[in-house]
C-alpha cells in the first residue's frame, strides 16, 4: 500500500495526489467531498477535510503516511481539474 504522497500547494490551498484505487482500498471513496479534484486515475484530496479522512483511515490501520511537498507561487493547474463528484 502506498504511504508516501505528493502534496501540492499554491498560495491559497493544497492537495494531496492519491490513486483512486487507494480510496477504494481504504473504503473512503464515499467520504470524499466535491472540493477535491480528479484527473485520470488520480484524486487530488483537498487539505482541509479530505486529507484528514485519508490520514484517519491510515491511522486506523496503524500506518503513518508521509508527504513530499511541492509549492508554486501562482495558481495551481489542479484547480482546473474536474471536481471529484
Amino acid at each position: 500500500m502506498q504511504t508516501t504522497f505528493n502534496y501540492y500547494q499554491d498560495p491559497g490551498h493544497g492537495w494531496v495526489k492519491v490513486p483512486m484505487s487507494l480510496l477504494d482500498q481504504l473504503s473512503i471513496r464515499d467520504k470524499i467531498t466535491p472540493y477535491s479534484y480528479r484527473k485520470g486515475d488520480n484524486v487530488y484530496l483537498e487539505e482541509d477535510c479530505d486529507l484528514s479522512t485519508l490520514f484517519e483511515a491510515f491511522k486506523q490501520r496503524g500506518i503513518e503516511p508521509k508527504l513530499k511537498s511541492f509549492h508554486c507561487n501562482k495558481q495551481s493547474k489542479i484547480r482546473s481539474y474536474a471536481n471529484f463528484y
